[in-house]
């Protein structure tokens, strides 16, 4: 928790620094009435607040600031869980952020959830972690329907159920989607390829939670959570008529957008180890020579984590003896065309530099740039341990405290933040 009795630069500069650039979450608690004047709160939330607290504003600032933190807490305690650690892996602060979305609204709420993101990114093990963390008591079955698969002319049968003889081929009574879904969970994987008129049939079912079976008049009652996932932007589809939008906002009571690899680099290593492990159950998982690191990192992943476990999968198939997986085992048809620089350096890198020339930005602006991002990442990557950033960055531990005190050895302006508070 930061208190502060006014918004300056100092203050968003010890509110980054605190939350390691977001990674961890600080509650901001303005302690004065003007504090707050104009953007002052979107400024504190860029700079890394979770959610900022007016405390002259509220009747009860101590029950509603205890109220937080016990939630975030609770959450952080649920993320290092094994459940969550070994269904979804990843530290990057991306990553993080998404994580904490879905555990609070899978363990705290029993909202219907949409979620959002490239084929690859993991969105039917965010619908199992959601299920598996649901707190409803004497919760049943997860069931899961794939959109893509589901044939026009059985989708009554398919989601409805039918009776014995409601159409050819009918001999004996089934149960469909919403029957079986019935105290647990329905899952329906790219909801976006649902053609309209199917939509408004399922649209009563999905809101009132009944219906009726393909050739019967009585209508049943299911209680069931709603997940449904799309690589589709479905905001637009709407938009241009390709998606109803009353069955679109009642799907999308929440919405979470689950990331592309290539938004969270810091994750690609971790993934590879634990895919490892699993295809090498009760041994310890092979080391990565440094050009094999370097491959990895600097890959393209179109399919996302997907892809990576294939590739994965592949190698560790290749990989024979006690030794560390080395260039050999990636599959020929993998290799790069191109020998990669020093493991790091791609077209993103030189993409940013040569933005920063065109701004303006000199050599020493850019060296400097680079050493400080660097830094930070490091650092909030480390949860704020300089030891082991230092140890990362290939610096002694003096170094890097040597350089943060002149950083923050410029003048304080006259109204300095008030002392924070964990």
């Amino acid at each position: 928790m930061l208190l502060l009795d006014s918004v300056n630069p100092d203050v968003l500069e010890a509110l980054r620094e605190l939350s390691h650039s977001g990674s961890a979450r600080v509650l901001a608690v303005v302690t004065t009435r003007d504090a707050l004047a104009g953007d002052a709160a979107w400024h504190l939330l860029q700079a890394g607040a979770s959610d900022v607290l007016a405390w002259c504003h509220s009747k009860a600032p101590v029950a509603e600031i205890a109220a937080r933190l016990t939630r975030w807490l609770q959450v952080e305690q649920l993320i290092r869980a094994p459940l969550v650690q070994s269904r979804l892996v990843g530290t990057s602060r991306t990553w993080l952020s998404t994580l904490r979305q879905l555990v609070e609204v899978a363990a705290f709420t029993d909202s219907s959830v949409l979620l959002l993101g490239e084929s690859g990114t993991g969105k039917e093990e965010a619908a199992r972690l959601i299920h598996a963390l649901d707190p409803r008591a004497g919760r049943r079955e997860l069931v899961v329907l794939d959109c893509t698969t589901v044939v026009p002319e059985l989708s009554g049968s398919e989601f409805f159920g039918h009776e014995r003889g409601a159409f050819t081929g009918a001999v004996a009574a089934r149960d469909g989607a919403f029957a079986l879904a019935d105290g647990g969970t329905l899952f329906l994987d790219e909801v976006g390829e649902l053609p309209l008129g199917l939509q408004a049939q399922l649209l009563r079912a999905v809101q009132e939670h009944s219906y009726k079976r393909v050739g019967s008049n009585v209508w049943h009652q299911t209680e069931f959570r709603l997940i449904c996932a799309t690589n589709r932007d479905l905001t637009t589809e709407v938009l241009r008529g390709g998606f109803r939008r009353d069955f679109f906002h009642r799907i999308a009571s929440w919405s979470c957008r689950l990331p592309p690899l290539r938004e969270r680099p810091e994750d690609v290593l971790p993934l590879v180890h634990h895919f490892l492990k699993e295809l090498r159950p009760g041994q310890e998982p092979p080391e990565l020579d440094a050009p094999v690191r370097g491959y990895l990192l600097t890959r393209q992943y179109p399919g996302n984590v997907r892809d990576l476990r294939q590739l994965v999968t592949r190698i560790s198939k290749r990989h024979v003896g006690p030794g560390p997986i080395t260039v050999g085992d990636i599959p020929p048809d993998e290799l790069p065309r191109e020998a990669i620089p020093d493991g790091w350096q791609g077209h993103g890198f030189e993409q940013a530099i040569r933005r920063a020339l065109v701004l303006g930005a000199g050599l020493k602006d850019i060296g400097r740039a680079a050493t400080e991002v660097a830094i930070q990442m490091v650092i909030a990557d480390e949860a704020g341990n300089l030891q082991r950033a230092a140890r990362r960055l290939g610096v002694t531990d003096r170094a890097l405290q040597l350089r943060r005190a002149q950083r923050d050895s410029r003048p304080a302006p006259a109204n300095k933040p008030a002392v924070p508070a964990r």
